[in-house]
Protein backbone atom coordinates (compact mmCIF):
# COMPACT_ATOMS: atom_id res chain seq x y z
CA UNK A 1 0.00 0.00 0.00
CA UNK A 2 1.23 3.53 -0.71
CA UNK A 3 3.04 5.21 2.18
CA UNK A 4 0.75 7.34 4.35
CA UNK A 5 0.77 10.97 3.35
CA UNK A 6 2.91 13.16 5.58
CA UNK A 7 0.82 16.19 4.65
CA UNK A 8 -2.82 16.76 3.89
CA UNK A 9 -2.76 18.43 0.47
CA UNK A 10 -3.21 16.20 -2.56
CA UNK A 11 -0.93 18.32 -4.75
CA UNK A 12 1.92 17.90 -2.28
CA UNK A 13 1.86 14.14 -2.81
CA UNK A 14 0.69 13.63 -6.40
CA UNK A 15 1.12 15.11 -9.87
CA UNK A 16 -2.18 15.25 -11.82
CA UNK A 17 -2.16 13.92 -15.38
CA UNK A 18 -4.84 13.37 -18.06
CA UNK A 19 -8.55 12.82 -17.50
CA UNK A 20 -9.76 9.20 -17.53
CA UNK A 21 -13.47 9.59 -16.85
CA UNK A 22 -16.14 11.90 -15.52
CA UNK A 23 -19.17 11.63 -13.25
CA UNK A 24 -21.90 13.92 -11.97
CA UNK A 25 -19.85 15.31 -9.08
CA UNK A 26 -16.44 13.83 -9.82
CA UNK A 27 -13.68 13.50 -12.35
CA UNK A 28 -11.14 10.66 -12.58
CA UNK A 29 -7.57 11.53 -13.56
CA UNK A 30 -4.34 9.61 -13.81
CA UNK A 31 -1.89 10.76 -11.18
CA UNK A 32 1.71 10.00 -10.24
CA UNK A 33 2.84 9.72 -6.65
CA UNK A 34 5.81 12.06 -6.25
CA UNK A 35 7.68 9.97 -3.68
CA UNK A 36 7.56 6.68 -5.63
CA UNK A 37 6.75 7.53 -9.27
CA UNK A 38 3.89 5.01 -9.13
CA UNK A 39 0.76 5.65 -11.21
CA UNK A 40 -2.73 5.71 -9.73
CA UNK A 41 -6.25 6.82 -10.62
CA UNK A 42 -7.54 9.76 -8.58
CA UNK A 43 -11.27 10.19 -8.17
CA UNK A 44 -11.69 13.92 -7.47
CA UNK A 45 -15.07 14.73 -5.91
CA UNK A 46 -16.39 18.28 -5.79
CA UNK A 47 -17.85 18.24 -2.28
CA UNK A 48 -19.50 21.67 -2.72
CA UNK A 49 -22.09 20.00 -4.97
CA UNK A 50 -22.86 17.11 -2.65
CA UNK A 51 -25.95 16.84 -0.48
CA UNK A 52 -25.48 15.53 3.04
CA UNK A 53 -26.75 12.16 1.85
CA UNK A 54 -24.30 12.11 -1.06
CA UNK A 55 -21.55 12.90 1.43
CA UNK A 56 -22.63 9.97 3.58
CA UNK A 57 -22.44 7.73 0.51
CA UNK A 58 -18.95 8.99 -0.27
CA UNK A 59 -17.80 8.34 3.29
CA UNK A 60 -19.36 4.88 3.21
CA UNK A 61 -17.65 4.00 -0.09
CA UNK A 62 -14.27 5.20 1.20
CA UNK A 63 -14.73 3.37 4.51
CA UNK A 64 -15.61 0.12 2.73
CA UNK A 65 -12.78 0.40 0.19
CA UNK A 66 -10.22 1.04 2.95
CA UNK A 67 -10.97 -2.31 4.59
CA UNK A 68 -10.88 -4.35 1.34
CA UNK A 69 -7.38 -5.38 0.32
CA UNK A 70 -7.39 -8.23 -2.17
CA UNK A 71 -5.64 -8.90 -5.50
CA UNK A 72 -9.02 -9.20 -7.24
CA UNK A 73 -10.44 -5.91 -5.93
CA UNK A 74 -9.61 -2.40 -7.16
CA UNK A 75 -7.74 -1.04 -4.19
CA UNK A 76 -8.02 2.30 -2.42
CA UNK A 77 -4.53 3.62 -1.62
CA UNK A 78 -5.23 7.07 -0.24
CA UNK A 79 -8.08 9.33 0.84
CA UNK A 80 -7.45 13.08 1.17
CA UNK A 81 -10.05 15.62 2.27
CA UNK A 82 -9.54 19.28 1.38
CA UNK A 83 -11.88 22.26 1.71
CA UNK A 84 -13.96 21.79 -1.46
CA UNK A 85 -12.63 18.50 -2.81
CA UNK A 86 -12.20 14.92 -1.67
CA UNK A 87 -9.54 12.79 -3.37
CA UNK A 88 -9.77 8.99 -3.51
CA UNK A 89 -6.63 7.40 -4.94
CA UNK A 90 -7.20 3.95 -6.45
CA UNK A 91 -5.33 1.35 -8.48
CA UNK A 92 -4.86 2.44 -12.08
CA UNK A 93 -6.82 -0.23 -13.94
CA UNK A 94 -5.90 -0.29 -17.64
CA UNK A 95 -7.08 -3.66 -18.99
CA UNK A 96 -10.67 -2.69 -19.81
CA UNK A 97 -13.76 -4.81 -19.17
CA UNK A 98 -13.38 -8.56 -18.71
CA UNK A 99 -16.23 -9.23 -21.16
CA UNK A 100 -14.59 -7.09 -23.85
CA UNK A 101 -11.30 -8.93 -23.37
CA UNK A 102 -12.94 -12.34 -23.75
CA UNK A 103 -14.33 -11.57 -27.21
CA UNK A 104 -10.87 -10.42 -28.33
CA UNK A 105 -9.24 -13.72 -27.35
CA UNK A 106 -8.28 -16.34 -29.91
CA UNK A 107 -9.30 -19.15 -27.60
CA UNK A 108 -11.99 -19.32 -24.91
CA UNK A 109 -13.22 -22.46 -23.16
CA UNK A 110 -15.37 -23.56 -20.26
CA UNK A 111 -12.18 -23.85 -18.20
CA UNK A 112 -11.46 -20.18 -18.93
CA UNK A 113 -14.96 -19.28 -17.73
CA UNK A 114 -14.24 -21.28 -14.56
CA UNK A 115 -11.04 -19.29 -13.98
CA UNK A 116 -12.90 -16.00 -14.49
CA UNK A 117 -15.70 -16.79 -12.06
CA UNK A 118 -13.17 -18.13 -9.54
CA UNK A 119 -11.46 -14.72 -9.41
CA UNK A 120 -14.84 -12.99 -9.09
CA UNK A 121 -15.84 -15.35 -6.28
CA UNK A 122 -12.50 -14.76 -4.54
CA UNK A 123 -13.22 -11.02 -4.51
CA UNK A 124 -16.81 -11.56 -3.33
CA UNK A 125 -15.69 -13.97 -0.62
CA UNK A 126 -13.21 -11.37 0.66
CA UNK A 127 -16.01 -8.77 0.74
CA UNK A 128 -18.33 -11.10 2.63
CA UNK A 129 -15.62 -12.08 5.14
CA UNK A 130 -15.23 -8.36 5.86
CA UNK A 131 -18.97 -7.77 6.26
CA UNK A 132 -19.41 -6.05 2.90
CA UNK A 133 -22.13 -6.72 0.29
CA UNK A 134 -21.31 -5.23 -3.14
CA UNK A 135 -24.94 -5.15 -4.43
CA UNK A 136 -23.98 -4.22 -8.01
CA UNK A 137 -22.08 -7.15 -9.49
CA UNK A 138 -22.33 -6.97 -13.31
CA UNK A 139 -20.00 -7.06 -16.35
CA UNK A 140 -19.38 -3.29 -16.27
CA UNK A 141 -17.78 -3.65 -12.83
CA UNK A 142 -15.44 -6.52 -13.77
CA UNK A 143 -12.17 -5.07 -15.03
CA UNK A 144 -8.72 -6.38 -15.89
CA UNK A 145 -5.63 -5.06 -14.12
CA UNK A 146 -3.76 -4.54 -17.39
CA UNK A 147 -3.64 -5.48 -21.07
CA UNK A 148 -1.17 -8.29 -20.33
CA UNK A 149 -2.28 -11.85 -21.03
CA UNK A 150 -3.60 -13.48 -17.88
CA UNK A 151 -4.06 -10.17 -16.04
CA UNK A 152 -6.07 -10.40 -12.84
CA UNK A 153 -9.81 -9.74 -12.82
CA UNK A 154 -10.61 -6.78 -10.55
CA UNK A 155 -13.96 -6.05 -8.93
CA UNK A 156 -14.71 -2.31 -9.03
CA UNK A 157 -17.28 0.33 -8.09
CA UNK A 158 -18.36 0.04 -4.46
CA UNK A 159 -20.78 2.97 -4.71
CA UNK A 160 -23.75 0.76 -3.73
CA UNK A 161 -21.87 -1.48 -1.31
CA UNK A 162 -23.18 -1.78 2.25
CA UNK A 163 -21.83 -3.06 5.56
CA UNK A 164 -23.62 -5.94 7.25
CA UNK A 165 -23.25 -7.68 10.56
CA UNK A 166 -22.50 -11.38 10.19
CA UNK A 167 -25.26 -13.28 8.41
CA UNK A 168 -27.89 -10.73 9.46
CA UNK A 169 -30.68 -10.10 6.93
CA UNK A 170 -32.39 -6.71 6.72
CA UNK A 171 -34.10 -4.47 4.21
CA UNK A 172 -31.29 -2.23 2.96
CA UNK A 173 -33.36 -0.78 0.12
CA UNK A 174 -34.02 -1.51 -3.53
CA UNK A 175 -30.61 -1.27 -5.18
CA UNK A 176 -28.67 -2.90 -7.99
CA UNK A 177 -29.05 -3.45 -11.73
CA UNK A 178 -32.29 -4.98 -13.13
CA UNK A 179 -30.93 -8.09 -14.88
CA UNK A 180 -28.76 -9.00 -11.88
CA UNK A 181 -31.19 -8.31 -9.02
CA UNK A 182 -32.04 -11.24 -6.77
CA UNK A 183 -35.61 -12.48 -6.11
CA UNK A 184 -35.51 -11.33 -2.48
CA UNK A 185 -34.64 -7.75 -3.45
CA UNK A 186 -37.42 -7.69 -6.05
CA UNK A 187 -39.84 -9.03 -3.45
CA UNK A 188 -38.59 -6.33 -1.03
CA UNK A 189 -37.71 -8.94 1.56
CA UNK A 190 -34.81 -8.77 4.04
CA UNK A 191 -31.56 -9.71 2.31
CA UNK A 192 -27.82 -10.05 2.84
CA UNK A 193 -24.65 -11.44 1.29
CA UNK A 194 -26.47 -13.98 -0.89
CA UNK A 195 -27.64 -11.24 -3.31
CA UNK A 196 -24.04 -11.12 -4.61
CA UNK A 197 -24.04 -14.88 -5.22
CA UNK A 198 -27.23 -14.61 -7.30
CA UNK A 199 -25.53 -11.96 -9.46
CA UNK A 200 -22.49 -14.26 -9.78
CA UNK A 201 -24.84 -16.95 -11.09
CA UNK A 202 -26.15 -14.58 -13.76
CA UNK A 203 -22.59 -13.62 -14.71
CA UNK A 204 -21.46 -17.26 -14.90
CA UNK A 205 -24.42 -18.11 -17.14
CA UNK A 206 -23.38 -15.30 -19.51
CA UNK A 207 -19.73 -16.38 -19.38
CA UNK A 208 -20.73 -19.82 -20.64
CA UNK A 209 -23.11 -18.97 -23.49
CA UNK A 210 -22.84 -15.23 -24.09
CA UNK A 211 -26.40 -14.23 -23.14
CA UNK A 212 -28.21 -13.78 -19.79
CA UNK A 213 -30.54 -16.29 -18.09
CA UNK A 214 -33.26 -13.65 -17.56
CA UNK A 215 -34.13 -11.18 -20.28
CA UNK A 216 -37.16 -9.20 -21.41
CA UNK A 217 -37.57 -5.68 -22.80
CA UNK A 218 -40.47 -5.26 -20.38
CA UNK A 219 -39.01 -4.80 -16.92
CA UNK A 220 -42.15 -6.11 -15.19
CA UNK A 221 -41.87 -9.41 -17.10
CA UNK A 222 -38.13 -9.51 -16.45
CA UNK A 223 -38.74 -9.18 -12.71
CA UNK A 224 -41.41 -11.89 -12.85
CA UNK A 225 -38.91 -14.28 -14.47
CA UNK A 226 -36.31 -13.55 -11.80
CA UNK A 227 -38.71 -13.92 -8.87
CA UNK A 228 -39.81 -17.30 -10.23
CA UNK A 229 -36.25 -18.38 -11.03
CA UNK A 230 -37.51 -19.09 -14.55
CA UNK A 231 -34.39 -19.91 -16.56
CA UNK A 232 -33.37 -22.94 -18.58
CA UNK A 233 -30.51 -24.43 -20.61
CA UNK A 234 -31.67 -24.40 -24.25
CA UNK A 235 -30.15 -26.53 -27.01
CA UNK A 236 -27.83 -26.57 -28.78
CA UNK A 237 -25.55 -24.11 -26.97
CA UNK A 238 -25.97 -25.71 -23.55
CA UNK A 239 -25.55 -29.28 -24.85
CA UNK A 240 -21.76 -28.85 -24.79
CA UNK A 241 -21.62 -27.42 -21.25
CA UNK A 242 -20.65 -29.94 -18.57
CA UNK A 243 -23.18 -31.01 -15.91
CA UNK A 244 -20.86 -29.66 -13.19
CA UNK A 245 -21.05 -26.13 -14.61
CA UNK A 246 -24.86 -26.28 -14.71
CA UNK A 247 -24.88 -27.65 -11.16
CA UNK A 248 -22.94 -24.64 -9.88
CA UNK A 249 -25.27 -22.22 -11.70
CA UNK A 250 -28.29 -24.01 -10.21
CA UNK A 251 -26.86 -23.61 -6.70
CA UNK A 252 -26.19 -19.91 -7.33
CA UNK A 253 -29.56 -19.20 -8.95
CA UNK A 254 -31.55 -20.79 -6.12
CA UNK A 255 -34.56 -18.60 -5.39
CA UNK A 256 -34.51 -19.30 -1.66
CA UNK A 257 -31.52 -17.28 -0.37
CA UNK A 258 -31.19 -19.57 2.68
CA UNK A 259 -30.52 -22.53 0.36
CA UNK A 260 -28.25 -20.60 -2.04
CA UNK A 261 -24.58 -21.57 -2.09
CA UNK A 262 -22.14 -19.19 -0.35
CA UNK A 263 -19.00 -17.72 -1.91
CA UNK A 264 -16.68 -19.95 0.16
CA UNK A 265 -18.75 -23.04 -0.74
CA UNK A 266 -18.76 -22.12 -4.43
CA UNK A 267 -14.96 -21.85 -4.40
CA UNK A 268 -14.85 -25.48 -3.20
CA UNK A 269 -17.15 -26.68 -6.01
CA UNK A 270 -15.41 -29.28 -8.23
CA UNK A 271 -15.98 -27.18 -11.38
CA UNK A 272 -13.90 -24.42 -9.74
CA UNK A 273 -11.26 -26.13 -7.62
CA UNK A 274 -10.80 -29.20 -9.88
CA UNK A 275 -11.28 -27.47 -13.24
CA UNK A 276 -8.36 -29.31 -14.86
CA UNK A 277 -10.26 -32.55 -14.32
CA UNK A 278 -13.87 -31.35 -14.65
CA UNK A 279 -14.23 -28.32 -16.94
CA UNK A 280 -14.21 -28.71 -20.72
CA UNK A 281 -11.26 -27.20 -22.63
CA UNK A 282 -13.01 -27.10 -26.02
CA UNK A 283 -13.05 -23.66 -27.70
CA UNK A 284 -16.53 -22.08 -27.47
CA UNK A 285 -16.78 -19.95 -30.62
CA UNK A 286 -20.59 -19.69 -30.35
CA UNK A 287 -20.21 -18.20 -26.86
CA UNK A 288 -17.73 -15.62 -28.14
CA UNK A 289 -20.07 -14.71 -31.02
CA UNK A 290 -23.05 -14.33 -28.65
CA UNK A 291 -20.97 -12.36 -26.18
CA UNK A 292 -19.99 -9.94 -28.95
CA UNK A 293 -23.69 -9.29 -29.57
CA UNK A 294 -24.36 -9.01 -25.83
CA UNK A 295 -21.56 -6.44 -25.47
CA UNK A 296 -22.78 -4.59 -28.55
CA UNK A 297 -26.30 -4.31 -27.12
CA UNK A 298 -24.92 -2.86 -23.90
CA UNK A 299 -22.84 -0.33 -25.85
CA UNK A 300 -25.72 0.49 -28.21
CA UNK A 301 -27.94 1.51 -25.31
CA UNK A 302 -25.18 3.85 -24.21
CA UNK A 303 -24.83 5.25 -27.74
CA UNK A 304 -28.57 5.92 -27.99
CA UNK A 305 -28.50 7.81 -24.70
CA UNK A 306 -25.37 9.72 -25.69
CA UNK A 307 -26.99 10.74 -28.99
CA UNK A 308 -30.11 11.98 -27.24
CA UNK A 309 -28.00 14.03 -24.87
CA UNK A 310 -25.44 15.18 -27.44
CA UNK A 311 -26.78 18.73 -27.42
CA UNK A 312 -26.66 18.97 -23.64
CA UNK A 313 -23.56 19.47 -21.57
CA UNK A 314 -24.50 17.65 -18.39
CA UNK A 315 -23.70 14.39 -16.72
CA UNK A 316 -25.95 12.37 -14.47
CA UNK A 317 -24.43 10.08 -11.90
CA UNK A 318 -26.79 7.33 -13.01
CA UNK A 319 -26.13 7.79 -16.73
CA UNK A 320 -22.50 8.70 -17.16
CA UNK A 321 -20.44 7.74 -14.18
CA UNK A 322 -16.89 6.84 -13.51
CA UNK A 323 -16.17 3.19 -14.07
CA UNK A 324 -14.63 1.40 -11.22
CA UNK A 325 -12.07 3.50 -9.50
CA UNK A 326 -9.80 3.10 -12.45
CA UNK A 327 -9.35 4.37 -15.91
CA UNK A 328 -12.59 4.25 -17.82
CA UNK A 329 -16.04 5.73 -17.99
CA UNK A 330 -19.01 3.55 -17.16
CA UNK A 331 -22.21 4.35 -18.98
CA UNK A 332 -25.36 2.50 -18.02
CA UNK A 333 -28.87 2.56 -19.36
CA UNK A 334 -31.96 0.36 -19.42
CA UNK A 335 -31.46 -3.16 -18.05
CA UNK A 336 -27.80 -2.42 -17.32
CA UNK A 337 -28.58 0.74 -15.37
CA UNK A 338 -27.77 0.80 -11.68
CA UNK A 339 -30.80 1.85 -9.66
CA UNK A 340 -31.05 2.89 -6.05
CA UNK A 341 -34.24 3.49 -4.06
CA UNK A 342 -34.70 6.61 -1.93
CA UNK A 343 -37.56 4.99 -0.03
CA UNK A 344 -35.84 3.03 2.77
CA UNK A 345 -38.25 0.77 4.59
CA UNK A 346 -37.84 -0.40 8.16
CA UNK A 347 -37.47 -4.15 8.53
CA UNK A 348 -39.77 -5.68 11.15
CA UNK A 349 -36.84 -7.54 12.70
CA UNK A 350 -34.73 -4.43 13.16
CA UNK A 351 -34.29 -0.86 12.03
CA UNK A 352 -32.18 0.18 9.08
CA UNK A 353 -29.24 2.48 9.70
CA UNK A 354 -30.36 5.39 7.56
CA UNK A 355 -26.98 7.11 7.85
CA UNK A 356 -25.33 4.37 5.80
CA UNK A 357 -28.25 3.39 3.60
CA UNK A 358 -28.91 5.33 0.46
CA UNK A 359 -31.22 3.66 -1.93
CA UNK A 360 -34.54 4.42 -5.37
CA UNK A 361 -38.15 4.86 -6.04
CA UNK A 362 -39.97 1.89 -7.44
CA UNK A 363 -39.47 2.01 -11.24
CA UNK A 364 -43.22 2.11 -11.89
CA UNK A 365 -43.62 5.07 -9.52
CA UNK A 366 -40.91 6.94 -11.39
CA UNK A 367 -42.60 6.19 -14.72
CA UNK A 368 -45.85 7.65 -13.41
CA UNK A 369 -43.91 10.68 -12.18
CA UNK A 370 -42.54 11.28 -15.71
CA UNK A 371 -46.02 10.96 -17.24
CA UNK A 372 -47.38 13.43 -14.68
CA UNK A 373 -44.58 15.94 -15.41
CA UNK A 374 -45.27 15.63 -19.16
CA UNK A 375 -48.97 16.30 -18.56
CA UNK A 376 -48.10 19.39 -16.49
CA UNK A 377 -45.86 20.69 -19.26
CA UNK A 378 -48.57 20.25 -21.90
CA UNK A 379 -51.10 21.91 -19.60
CA UNK A 380 -48.79 24.94 -19.39
CA UNK A 381 -48.73 25.03 -23.23
CA UNK A 382 -52.52 24.74 -23.43
CA UNK A 383 -52.93 27.58 -20.94
CA UNK A 384 -50.36 29.76 -22.69
CA UNK A 385 -48.55 29.98 -19.32
CA UNK A 386 -44.93 30.72 -20.23
CA UNK A 387 -43.84 31.10 -16.58
CA UNK A 388 -45.09 27.62 -15.71
CA UNK A 389 -43.48 26.27 -18.92
CA UNK A 390 -40.06 27.73 -18.05
CA UNK A 391 -40.17 26.22 -14.56
CA UNK A 392 -40.59 22.74 -16.07
CA UNK A 393 -38.05 23.17 -18.91
CA UNK A 394 -34.29 23.47 -18.82
CA UNK A 395 -33.22 27.01 -19.89
CA UNK A 396 -31.13 25.43 -22.66
CA UNK A 397 -33.95 23.17 -23.85
CA UNK A 398 -33.20 21.70 -27.29
CA UNK A 399 -35.93 20.72 -29.71
CA UNK A 400 -36.75 19.40 -33.16
CA UNK A 401 -40.26 20.51 -34.14
CA UNK A 402 -42.15 21.35 -37.34
CA UNK A 403 -42.14 25.10 -36.62
CA UNK A 404 -38.31 25.04 -36.66
CA UNK A 405 -38.38 23.64 -40.22
CA UNK A 406 -36.19 20.66 -39.37
CA UNK A 407 -33.58 22.68 -37.47
CA UNK A 408 -32.44 22.02 -33.92
CA UNK A 409 -33.34 25.01 -31.73
CA UNK A 410 -31.89 25.72 -28.31
CA UNK A 411 -33.14 27.92 -25.50
CA UNK A 412 -36.52 29.41 -24.68
CA UNK A 413 -36.76 32.39 -27.06
CA UNK A 414 -38.09 30.33 -29.97
CA UNK A 415 -40.90 28.97 -27.79
CA UNK A 416 -41.58 32.32 -26.09
CA UNK A 417 -42.71 33.78 -29.44
CA UNK A 418 -45.58 31.30 -29.67
CA UNK A 419 -46.62 31.79 -26.06
CA UNK A 420 -46.78 35.59 -26.49
CA UNK A 421 -48.36 35.73 -29.94
CA UNK A 422 -50.29 32.54 -30.65
CA UNK A 423 -51.18 30.23 -27.77
CA UNK A 424 -54.55 30.92 -26.21
CA UNK A 425 -55.25 33.82 -28.59
CA UNK A 426 -56.74 31.93 -31.52
CA UNK A 427 -58.96 29.48 -29.70
CA UNK A 428 -61.55 29.32 -26.96
CA UNK A 429 -60.68 25.98 -25.38
CA UNK A 430 -57.97 23.32 -25.71
CA UNK A 431 -57.96 19.72 -24.52
CA UNK A 432 -54.96 17.41 -24.85
CA UNK A 433 -54.85 13.66 -24.38
CA UNK A 434 -51.61 11.66 -24.09
CA UNK A 435 -51.99 8.28 -25.79
CA UNK A 436 -49.79 5.19 -25.31
CA UNK A 437 -47.09 6.83 -23.15
CA UNK A 438 -43.95 4.70 -23.01
CA UNK A 439 -41.30 5.65 -20.45
CA UNK A 440 -37.67 4.52 -20.60
CA UNK A 441 -35.90 5.02 -17.26
CA UNK A 442 -32.31 6.03 -17.91
CA UNK A 443 -30.91 5.57 -14.46
CA UNK A 444 -32.25 7.28 -11.35
CA UNK A 445 -32.02 10.86 -12.62
CA UNK A 446 -33.08 10.71 -16.27
CA UNK A 447 -35.89 9.33 -18.40
CA UNK A 448 -37.27 9.44 -21.91
CA UNK A 449 -40.99 9.39 -22.70
CA UNK A 450 -42.56 8.72 -26.11
CA UNK A 451 -46.27 9.21 -26.75
CA UNK A 452 -48.97 10.34 -29.18
CA UNK A 453 -50.40 13.79 -28.38
CA UNK A 454 -54.04 14.24 -29.41
CA UNK A 455 -55.21 17.86 -29.22
CA UNK A 456 -58.79 19.12 -29.55
CA UNK A 457 -59.64 22.81 -29.61
CA UNK A 458 -62.43 25.24 -30.51
CA UNK A 459 -61.40 28.22 -32.62
CA UNK A 460 -62.79 31.76 -32.24
CA UNK A 461 -65.52 30.99 -34.79
CA UNK A 462 -66.68 28.03 -32.71
CA UNK A 463 -65.33 25.36 -35.08
CA UNK A 464 -63.89 22.19 -33.61
CA UNK A 465 -60.43 21.02 -34.65
CA UNK A 466 -58.37 17.94 -33.81
CA UNK A 467 -54.79 17.03 -34.59
CA UNK A 468 -52.27 14.51 -33.40
CA UNK A 469 -48.49 14.40 -33.33
CA UNK A 470 -45.83 12.01 -32.06
CA UNK A 471 -43.56 13.38 -29.34
CA UNK A 472 -40.46 12.23 -27.50
CA UNK A 473 -39.18 14.11 -24.46
CA UNK A 474 -35.99 13.61 -22.43
CA UNK A 475 -36.20 14.48 -18.73
CA UNK A 476 -33.35 15.07 -16.30
CA UNK A 477 -33.58 15.43 -12.53
CA UNK A 478 -31.59 18.23 -10.92
CA UNK A 479 -31.83 19.20 -7.25
CA UNK A 480 -34.67 16.71 -6.87
CA UNK A 481 -36.68 18.43 -9.61
CA UNK A 482 -37.49 17.05 -13.07
CA UNK A 483 -36.75 19.28 -16.08
CA UNK A 484 -37.44 18.71 -19.78
CA UNK A 485 -34.07 19.01 -21.53
CA UNK A 486 -34.94 17.89 -25.08
CA UNK A 487 -37.99 17.06 -27.20
CA UNK A 488 -38.76 15.95 -30.71
CA UNK A 489 -42.21 16.41 -32.22
CA UNK A 490 -43.34 15.09 -35.60
CA UNK A 491 -45.34 17.05 -38.15
CA UNK A 492 -48.92 16.94 -36.97
CA UNK A 493 -51.63 14.90 -38.61
CA UNK A 494 -54.60 17.27 -38.84
CA UNK A 495 -58.13 15.97 -38.82
CA UNK A 496 -59.67 19.44 -39.25
CA UNK A 497 -56.90 21.79 -40.25
CA UNK A 498 -54.71 23.73 -37.86
CA UNK A 499 -51.16 23.42 -36.64
CA UNK A 500 -49.99 22.09 -33.28
CA UNK A 501 -48.66 25.44 -32.14
CA UNK A 502 -50.62 27.95 -34.20
CA UNK A 503 -54.10 26.55 -33.49
CA UNK A 504 -55.25 28.11 -36.76
CA UNK A 505 -58.65 29.81 -36.72
CA UNK A 506 -59.44 28.84 -40.31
Amino acid sequence: MAAPAACTRFSDNYDIKEELGKGAFSIVKRCVQKSTGLEFAAKIINTKKLTSRDFQKLEREARICRKLQHPNIVRLHDSIQEENYHYLVFDLVTGGELFEDIVAREFYSEADASHCIQQILESVNHCHQNGVVHRDLKPENLLLASKAKGAAVKLADFGLAIEVSGEQLAWFGFAGTPGYLSPEVLKKEPYGKSVDIWACGVILYILLVGYPPFWDEDQHRLYSQIKAGAYDYPSPEWDTVTPDAKNLINQMLTVNPHKRITASEALKHPWICQRERVASVVHRQETVDCLKKFNARRKLKVAILTTMLATRNFSSKSMITKKGEGSQVKESTDSSTTIEDDDVREDKKGGVDRSSTVIAKDPEARRQEIIKMTEQLIEAINNGDFDAYTKICDPHLTAFEPEALGNLVEGMDFHKFYFENVLGKNCKAINTTILNPHVHLLGEDAACIAYVRLTQYIDKQGNAHTHQSEETRVWHKRDNKWQNVHFHRSTATNMSGGSPFFFSSK
